[in-house]
């Protein structure tokens, strides 16, 4: 299939040198699985040969999950020339396919390995002869080929020459360094294609110029049919390129065909984000928190006339919905559409009494949500129908060495006292755990947390006030956040707005 482009995502490999991600077994199979069944990733890389006891534990878990299965000849391990011993460690882990790490410049072959392009091509063939002997499949990467290009086209040329007749399925074309542009990688594609047809190439893509993206589609555009990709970018130094723009880079500008199901890309991307500890900028796109959020007031009054600042990239595409933040951008058009989701209208005069309140707010660099909204118009307007349904009349918390934390909460509903204990693995999860024996005796559904996110000032000190920003699920997401010194009590500010939310009429403002 000509137009159809094959993605190999690394995370679980080249992500994983990201400075500071390690990821479990556990994590790893469970990312494996999704990336593989859910979004349909048509390679997977989990893992380098020799490295670890862990390396190899989360190889094992995820080829043990894979065996008997259409993925198993999908999933592949990076290896080196080392007589057997990569292919020993790769058999061992349940292993079918090995990406061999050849040089792709001849600088790296003289200095690093100290030997000449013929010694370096005799030891690939006898390794891939090896491979073919234990029934282990090879492709192979010709590491910092970029380079090769840029200074020694001649050796690249006499390395693939001498490879073209092995038992290669792949050959993979890395910018290692991170140094091309997208003038250079088209070049040097075209080149590769137009000399060497008979191969299938693949290309790696590094982001240390921000170019990752771009070169993938040059890359694209001079016929390369597999793209090396991680989730959110992951990878050492500057990282890897996004399979996420990657892929809606060849929908919505090549229409290259592809597996890759959007809808899964930004539940793949979250779920890296926790396994990670890496945080996804807000406005990286397509997978940031921030991507499908109009602030300018002026926006909100476009799309309600005629969707006129909406483009391809529908946030439904990747499972996602378009907001309308509030700031002291928002105009009266923006706050219309946040107060039309909560079944709210309001006259002219009164819109234009909230619209000044959330300028105003934000004018002191206050953050303001949707979810703030009912607050506001109860302040602004002095409105009975809107207040606190649920008070929080005292609650002690306690964390003792060895001990589990323990939580006593008690609430006023309507008017009536409730009061339960429980414990938890933090103290904020006791408080949780308390409040659900309320809401379980009062037969009451609460929400699912979803996130949790404190931000506290950069070089603040111990008194600092902290925010907690928590998101939750019940029938759609919300959030809603808490200041304080402390922060478990800022969580704690944070659901207790959360309950008056989802007991206001029964809805989630």
């Amino acid at each position: 299939m000509k137009n159809k482009v094959y993605i190999m995502d690394t995370t679980l490999r080249d992500g994983e040198q990201t400075s500071g991600v390690s990821f479990s077994d556990a994590e790893k199979l469970n990312i494996a699985k999704i990336l593989l069944e859910e979004v349909r990733v048509d390679y997977l890389e989990i893992a380098s040969a020799r490295v670890s006891d862990g390396e190899m534990l989360g190889a094992r878990k995820v080829m043990d999950w894979a065996r008997g299965t259409e993925y198993h000849d999908k999933i592949e391990i990076l290896g080196f020339v080392d007589g057997t011993t990569s292919l020993d460690w790769i058999a061992k882990a349940g292993g079918k396919v090995i990406n061999l790490l050849g040089k792709g410049s001849l600088r790296h072959v003289t200095q690093q390995l100290k030997k000449s392009p013929e010694q370096h091509l005799a030891d690939l063939k006898k390794a891939i002869a090896l491979a073919q002997e234990m029934n282990i499949s090879v492709n192979l990467y010709l590491e910092d080929w970029s380079n090769g290009m840029r200074n020694s086209p001649e050796y690249v040329h006499f390395m693939l020459e001498g490879l073209k007749k092995e038992p290669i399925k792949r050959l993979m074309l890395p910018d290692t360094l991170g140094i091309l542009n997208p003038t250079e990688t088209f070049e040097f594609c075209s080149t590769m294609m137009r000399d060497f047809p008979m191969l299938h190439f693949d290309f790696h893509a590094h982001n240390d110029y921000d170019l990752a993206v771009a070169n993938v589609d040059a890359a694209l555009r001079a016929g390369i049919r597999t793209i090396h990709t991680t989730i959110n970018g992951l990878g050492e130094r500057a990282g890897n390129a996004p399979l996420s723009s990657v892929v809606a880079l060849m929908n919505d500008h090549l229409k290259l065909s592809n597996s890759i199901n959007e809808r899964k890309l930004n539940m793949v991307s979250r779920l890296v984000e926790t396994f990670s500890g890496i945080h996804i900028s807000g406005n990286k796109p397509i997978i940031g928190e921030n991507v499908f959020t109009q602030c300018s007031g002026i926006h909100a009054d476009g799309d309600n006339k005629d969707n006129l600042y909406y483009n391809d990239l529908l946030p439904e595409r990747f499972g996602r919905t378009r907001k309308y933040a509030l700031g002291k951008t928002s105009g009266k058009a923006n706050i219309a559409k946040n107060l039309e989701d909560m079944g709210i209208r309001l006259d002219a005069e009164n819109l234009k009494k909230v619209t000044d309140k959330v300028i105003e707010l934000a004018d002191k660099k206050e953050t303001v949500t949707s979810e703030d909204l009912p607050y506001i118009l109860s302040d602004v307007l002095k409105s009975e129908s809107i207040f606190e349904r649920i008070t929080l009349k005292n609650y002690a918390i306690s964390h003792a060495l060895g001990l589990r934390p323990m939580a006593t909460v008690c609430i006023e509903m309507n008017g009536e006292l409730y009061e339960e204990a429980g414990s938890g693995d933090g103290q904020y999860d006791a408080f949780m755990n308390a409040l659900h024996k309320i809401y379980h005796k009062l037969h009451k559904q609460l929400p699912v947390l979803v996130n949790y996110t404190v931000t506290i000032p950069p070089g603040g000190r111990t008194d600092a006030l902290v925010e907690t920003l928590i998101t939750w699920n019940l029938n759609r997401e919300f959030k809603t956040r808490g200041l304080d010194p402390d922060q478990t009590a800022a969580a704690i500010k944070a659901t207790i707005k959360m309950l008056n939310i989802i007991e206001s009429n029964g809805q989630i403002y």
